[in-house]
């Protein structure tokens, strides 16, 4: 080193020392430009820069020192100070462990001592716990450092300050603290590690279970842990204590045992673990260290067949406790010990001995559980085990309400046998079985050979060998008997009482099956059986069958009492708990019949037999062995209307007894009544094949056909009973109640005769049952009501004479028995036989049956409310078809009959509807409050709503109207008078196309609305008159119109106005001869009408009636009768004046000249010029109807044929041009007339005034294109095709979305056979996107393509379009096409 270097590094170094970093910085890059590779100038650097917190510079000077002398300890020191002074802990650790290597290496033990105690510290504040456990395994004896600090001196505990290495001295000299500080945080960190790793995994699609991803994660965590070294380290060491000692190798074996659970059953490691396990476990056993986990795994791991087996010896075994019952040492145990075997199978005996049976089976039950869970975690079976909670279980399931559950436990003592052919448990267990099922000879032998299997005088030998002497005496009586009194003998001590008192009552019942003459004996051994245990049941229910039977006289009432006490004793006393039942339903006590019947359930186990889940759900279902029990509960429910519990009971009922005829009606009877009636057919239909002339169970299958709608077929039930019992009023009554309800629903399905035919059948029905009960006559006059209320609906009768019958009979029967209540409002008119029958007759007939069923009808309020809300809707119908001057009166004494009815029944919302209706012209607000308190009680009533809309419309608040409508239609989409209102509300607004919109979907529903069938075809009709479309189009939508109007018109044939209607659209569907049959109809009910009132309004639809028949005469060329015609209609005319209105003015022109065309089409021209003169006179300055007549004029000029005439109509056409330049009509005609002469001036002419039109005007005068046409036509005719495609171009230019120019165009290319711009023209790819289009123009679509393309839109134009025979010509064409 030079002197220079050395110079620096001094004043480097006293720069430091006085704290001049920077002076020492700069002293130290003085000697490294010199000496760079200098180790102190590294160094001072580092600190220099270091102090002047420029540490990414400290710590690469540092660095470079490290390398240049990786022995020499200053540079990291300095770099250790770096880490700390910048918190980097993770690096200050590092160092921190280089250095204590070093240390080591040099064997300064102080030096080691204080780094590693800096180290544990740092990591104790700054690291993890895995941290903290790594630097403590430096102090233990496997460390590389412990070789050099165990030459540090014992610590003195007196004074701890006197050395800096306290600390580790002490750990070094006993690591016993250590040791465990590092077990504890091991067990922390696995533990955590474990839980984490689990909730991380268990949710991933397609893993283990959880159980077995616990398994998983344990083998990962323990086949790789310290944990064991450490415990046995705890173990080895000398400082150990005992506590701890035992603590700790309660946990190594709790360790071990978990990892051994955990490893698969195919891993080598298992086998080498267990040995272990077992070694650690005999060695706590065998020096008896009270230790539990250990003593468990020992016991638990033995297999033997009962638990008081055992390797243990006495000296170890627990004392027992004073002053506490057994058995609730036994149960608290059991609380923490669920999962232990040895404690399941102690419980399982306790419950066999305490008699709980469903417990038992709980319990063994888990204990199988466990007992596979044990072998599938140790790999070992143990069969001895698993066969005594098989025994255990299967003692219980035998006597568990028995014999439910002998199945199963037939199955699992089968099992028993098998391996095990004298275990007498599973023997006298198979022996009840068999005993239960009257095999007495086969249980004798079992209980016999479980007798020979047990010494002498135990208490299952005693028991068996009574079983065995019971068996005995079933098959053979006397040697049971002797066999029975010995084992009597045997019974000795108080312990003994009941069963004495038992084998007393079988020795008593043998004597009893011998025979009357040893029944006082057997008398005497019920007697003796009660002395030694008086609450032997079976005791009282022999000693209650004696006093009923065999007592001299039977005395009942003893009886009774003995049968009660057997009842209460025991429930399963079923022989007592029927003779009680029966004994209480002779004194019809219901109550206690349904109590004995209950208890009598439970005591056979209820529905589930006495096992549930963890939840209380019955686990199963079993037949019931008292069938009477449950029936009886059946009926006592299904008479409280608690149908669920009675379709439950009889269910259980019917699978103990298939064949009981009565219970099948019941249940068929109480599905009925919960609205399950497929079910309750079913049910009636099998009750029915199991007893066919049971005349209820068809009246039952005919109430439940009537209920679902299946009428026709119910009629054929209640008519199948009346054939044998004619006079069963029940029967005639749900008779009369059917053809009522198919009268309604064939009236809706449009059957108006049929309808009338049951309506008439239910009266006739209701009127027999009048006359043969007078107890039923409320129910009979209100289906009689109903009926003649239905046939009020009716305008004209089918079978008059039948409907006259029933009337007749009806009034002769009312006759004399009207009330006050209606005398003044309601004074029919009885029909006279010679006038016709209507609908009027039937509603004074129902007013008047109502009335009468209110007199003869029950006094109840409901039925009474019924009653007089029936009255008064039947005359407030009858006031609104009668408007007489008692008109105000009949609809006043309705709103009160209806008021009454409200007062009986207020929460009836059907009444306050009623009653808003009622109020609905003349008292809006009565009404809203009606309607409003309607829907107070039912809320989604759709009629009410829809009504209230009606109402607030009719008094112009639309905006309430819209919102009721709207709630309307949310109820009930398909509720046809809400779109009707809708309708209504929408013309109110204006908006007359939505309107029409919303009439044509509200036809289409099911639910005909008359009226909106007539205003339907009213617009659809008005529509098309007023404006011009093509004629397919309007055959579209009048086909429609014509539909609900025709159905109107069948429902309403006395409505002039829809015939007169109808008439008219048949006329536009060019069926002029059926037209003229409704128009001539309307006519005739209009003159009747008029005769009858004289109205001047009926006077005018008779003038126009006549003048529209006229018209369809002259179509049908009946010219005199159309002549006829419009002379009446001139005839009804008031005289010719300037002050004629505009109507009257249409009539006269119109009957003028249709009576000029008829005088002309029958040859008198001179009447006919005449008179078409008149009509040309009679428009006065009209242009419109000016226009009309001069083109009809000249058209009837022009087809006289000679040129004089024919240049008259073109003059006359000329002059009318003149005078109104717009009139298409004229312009057509005397175009059509030049296109005829092929005079193209007047071609031109005609079409010139038009033309010079703008185009929105032209559109507008000729909407189907007429002029375009004529002129296409002209050219044509001519030959002039180009020029007549030019035309055609130019419209569609002018109007590109007109379909009917496109054709013509297509067709005008098409002639010149230009197919590529026919098929640009015809779209023929949008086609497939529009309907309308394609069955316009597929078949010149068809025409214009090739191959089979063209075959398949010929195809499609027919199926599209089958009546159009141009469609099929084409097929033709292009078929024929193909195949040339």
């Amino acid at each position: 080193m030079s002197s220079f270097a050395k110079t620096k590094l001094k004043a480097a170094r006293d720069a430091l020392g006085k704290k001049q970093y920077e002076a020492a910085r700069d002293a130290a890059s003085q000697v490294l430009d010199y000496e760079p590779d200098n180790y102190n100038a590294h160094v001072f650097l580092g600190l220099a820069f270091l102090e002047l917190e420029q540490h990414d510079k400290s710590e690469q000077y540092y660095r470079k020192a490290t390398e240049l002398k990786t022995d020499h300890i200053l540079a990291w020191q300095g770099i250790s100070q770096l880490y700390e002074r910048s918190s980097r802990w993770d690096a200050l650790s590092e160092v921190l462990e280089h250095m204590m290597r070093m240390f080591a290496i040099n064997g300064d033990a102080i030096k080691c001592a204080e780094t590693l105690q800096k180290l544990i510290s740092t990591r104790i504040n700054y690291g993890t716990r895995q941290q903290v456990v790594s630097v403590l395994y430096y102090l233990l004896p496997d460390s590389p450092l412990y070789a050099t600090l165990s030459t540090l001196p014992p610590p003195d505990p007196t004074n701890p300050t006197s050395t800096s290495t306290f600390d580790t001295q002490t750990a070094i000299h006993n690591s016993l603290p250590v040791i465990e500080e590092i077990i504890s945080i091991t067990e922390r960190d696995e533990e955590v590690f474990i839980k984490n790793e689990f909730d991380k995994r268990r949710t991933r699609l397609g893993g283990p279970p959880p159980d077995q991803l616990k398994k998983d994660i344990g083998v990962e965590v323990r086949g790789t842990s310290k944990l064991p070294s450490l415990y046995q380290e705890v173990l080895n060491h000398p400082s150990t204590s005992d506590e701890l000692r035992r603590s700790t190798e309660t946990k190594l074996i709790r360790y071990k045992q978990q990892y051994f659970y955990a490893l698969p059953i195919a891993s080598s490691e298992k086998a080498t673990l267990r040995l272990e396990l077992d070694e650690l476990v005999n060695g706590v056993v065998v020096i008896g260290v009270p230790d539990e986990l250990s003593w468990s795994i020992f016991l638990e791991g033995k297999d033997s067949d009962t638990i008081y087996e055992s390797e243990c010896d006495d000296e170890h075994a627990m004392p027992k406790p004073e002053g506490r019952d057994p058995f609730d040492i036994i149960m608290d145990a059991f609380g923490s010990l669920s999962g232990s075997l040895l404690a399941n199978r102690i419980v399982i005996e306790v419950y066999l001995k305490e008699l709980d049976y469903p417990s038992a089976i709980n319990v063994a039950e888990s204990g199988l559980e466990l007992v596979r869970m044990h072998e599938e975690n140790t790999g070992q079976k143990i069969q001895q085990v698993r066969k005594a909670f098989n025994v255990g279980l299967a003692t219980a399931l035998v006597h568990l309400y028995p014999p439910k559950h002998h199945a199963r436990a037939l199955r699992l003592l089968d099992d028993i046998l098998n391996l095990d052919p004298n275990n007498v448990d599973a023997l006298i267990g198979r022996g009840y079985v068999l005993q239960h099922a009257e095999k007495w000879e086969q249980a004798e032998v079992l209980f016999a050979k479980a007798v020979s299997l047990v010494p002498a005088g135990a208490e299952k030998g005693v028991r068996a060998k009574e079983e065995s002497a019971w068996c005995l005496s079933r098959a053979r009586v006397k040697e049971g008997v002797r066999a029975l009194k010995d084992v009597l003998n045997d019974l000795e001590g108080g312990e003994h009482d009941m069963d004495r008192a038992r084998c007393l009552w079988r020795i008593g019942k043998c004597c009893w099956d011998m025979g009357a003459e040893f029944r006082e004996e057997a008398f005497s051994h019920f007697i003796n059986s009660l002395k030694w245990d008086r609450t032997y049941a079976p005791s009282y229910t022999s000693l209650g069958i004696y006093y009923s039977e065999c007592a001299d006289p039977p005395d009942p009432t003893r009886a009774s009492k003995c049968f009660q006490k057997a009842f209460e004793l025991d429930p399963r006393e079923a022989d007592a708990a029927r003779r009680l039942a029966e004994g209480f339903a002779d004194e019809r006590e219901w109550d206690l019949v349904e109590v004995v019947a209950r208890r009598t359930i439970d005591g056979e186990g209820g529905l589930g037999a006495g096992i549930q889940t963890v939840d209380g759900a019955v686990a199963g279902r079993y037949l019931p062995t008292n069938a009477w029990a449950w029936k009886a509960v059946g009926v006592v429910e299904l008479t409280r209307r608690n149908y669920a519990p009675s379709i439950e009971a009889f269910q259980v009922s019917l699978r103990a007894d298939p064949g009981d005829q009565l219970s099948w009606l019941r249940l068929g009877e109480a599905y009925s009544k919960a609205g399950r009636h497929a079910a309750s057919l079913k049910a009636l239909a099998k009750a029915h094949d199991l007893k066919p002339d049971d005349w209820m169970c068809t009246y039952l299958i005919g109430e439940v056909q009537r209920q679902t709608g299946r009428l026709t077929e119910a009629l054929s039930s209640f008519e199948a009973i009346l054939d044998v019992r004619p006079k069963e009023i029940g029967v005639l009554a749900s008779l009369a109640q059917t053809q009522l309800d198919l009268a309604h629903q064939e009236r809706l399905s449009g059957f108006g005769a049929r309808a009338e035919q049951s309506f008439v059948a239910a009266i006739k029905t209701c009127l027999t049952m009048s006359q043969e009960s007078s107890g039923y006559g409320g129910v009979a006059w209100k289906i009689a009501a109903d009926s003649l209320f239905g046939l009020s609906k009716t305008i004209t009768f089918v079978d008059e004479g039948n409907v006259r019958e029933a009337l007749s009979r009806t009034n002769t029967l009312l006759q004399g028995h009207a009330s006050t209540r209606i005398a003044r409002a309601f004074s029919p008119k009885p029909a006279a036989d010679d006038a016709p029958l209507t609908g009027r007759h039937a509603c004074e007939a129902a007013v008047a049956a109502y009335d009468y069923r209110i007199i003869v009808g029950s006094t109840e309020d409901i039925a009474l409310g019924s009653a007089l809300f029936d009255l008064g809707a039947a005359l407030y119908a009858w006031s609104t078809e009668d408007k007489n001057s008692g008109h105000e009166l009949a609809s006043g004494a309705a709103a009160s009959l209806m008021k009454q009815a409200l007062q009986k029944e207020p929460g009836n919302a059907l009444y306050w509807a009623a009653l808003g209706c009622m109020y609905f012209l003349d008292k809006p607000k009565a009404a809203q409050h009606a309607y409003i308190k309607a829907l107070e009680h039912d809320s989604k009533n759709v009629g009410t709503w829809a009504n209230l809309g009606l109402l607030y419309l009719y008094h112009d608040d639309l905006e309430l109207a819209n919102e009721a409508l709207l709630r309307a239609q949310i109820l009930d989409p398909d509720y046809t008078v809400a779109w009707v209102g809708q309708a209504l509300l929408a013309t109110a607004n204006g908006h007359d196309t939505d309107a029409r919109t919303l009439l044509e979907h509200a036809v289409g529903l099911t639910a005909a609305v008359p009226p909106a069938d007539l205003e339907f075809a009213s617009r659809v009709l008005t529509a098309l008159s007023t404006t011009a479309r093509p004629q397919g189009k309007v055959k579209e939508e009048l086909l429609p119109a014509f539909f609900v109007l025709n159905r109107y018109a069948q429902r309403c044939p006395h409505d002039s106005c829809a015939l007169h209607l109808l008439g008219l659209l048949c006329e536009r569907l060019n069926q002029l001869e059926q037209g003229a049959q409704w128009i001539s109809r309307a006519i005739a009910l209009l003159e009747a009408a008029y005769e009858e009132t004289e109205d001047p309004l009926v006077e005018r639809q008779f003038t126009i009636a006549h003048a529209n028949l006229a018209r369809l005469k002259v179509g049908l060329r009946d010219h005199a009768g159309a002549l006829e015609s419009f002379e009446t209609a001139l005839g009804l005319l008031p005289a010719e004046s300037p002050d004629d209105d505009a109507e009257t003015k249409v009539l006269r022109v119109q009957s003028l000249f249709g009576s000029g065309l008829a005088h002309f089409k029958l040859g008198d021209l001179q009447s006919a010029m005449t008179t078409f003169q008149d009509a040309l006179d009679c428009s006065g300055e009209d242009h419109l109807l000016r226009g009309h007549v001069t083109v009809l004029l000249a058209q009837a000029m022009w087809a006289i044929g000679t040129d004089e005439f024919k240049e008259s109509a073109k003059a006359l056409l000329l002059d009318s041009i003149t005078t109104d330049p717009e009139n298409l009509m004229a312009i057509n005609t005397l175009a059509g007339m030049g296109i005829l002469t092929e005079d193209d001036s007047l071609v031109d002419a005609a079409v010139s005034e038009i033309q010079s039109l703008p185009i929105e005007r032209r559109q507008e005068l000729d909407p189907r294109r007429d002029v375009t046409y004529l002129l296409v036509q002209h050219h044509l005719s001519q030959g002039d095709i180009e020029r007549a495609t030019r035309i055609a171009q130019k419209a569609l230019h002018v109007e590109p979305s007109s379909l009917q120019l496109r054709r013509e165009l297509a067709s005008l290319t098409l002639q010149q056979d230009d197919i590529p711009t026919t098929q640009a023209i015809l779209e023929i790819d949008a086609l497939k996107e529009s309907v309308t289009e394609a069955k316009e123009t597929l078949a010149l679509a068809a025409i214009a393509g090739k191959g089979k393309e063209a075959f398949r839109c010929a195809q499609k134009a027919v199926m599209l379009d089958p009546g159009n025979l141009q469609n099929w010509r084409t097929l033709a064409y292009v078929r024929a096409r193909e195949v040339s």
